[in-house]
């Protein structure tokens, strides 16, 4: 599935892990599903994934966290870029 196809798919795709419904559900401007479906997950991807909504949603010192726990830096760019990036990269893209 292209990056594309997943940000403008009509329902979750089938088989998503949890990170990448997080993603899709934020897409679709849902933070709190995004992040009940992201807390589902205890590997790298879903904490990459939390870090991204907990910068989205103004809290640094949190997000600062979940970076530190997915091993990434901590994303400077805007949020659609980051957005994009991480669901690029799951997507295997």
């Amino acid at each position: 599935m292209t990056l594309d196809e997943f940000r403008k798919a009509e329902a979750p795709p089938a088989k998503l892990s949890a990170p990448l419904l997080a993603l899709w559900w934020d897409a679709r401007g849902d933070w709190h599903r995004a992040h009940e479906a992201t807390q589902a997950g205890e590997d790298a991807d879903s904490a990459w994934v939390h870090a991204y909504l907990h910068r989205k949603e103004g809290d640094l010192a949190n997000a600062g966290y979940w970076y530190r726990r997915a091993g990434k830096p901590a994303a400077r760019g805007s949020l659609d870029q980051e957005w994009a990036a991480i669901a690029g990269t799951l997507l295997g893209g």
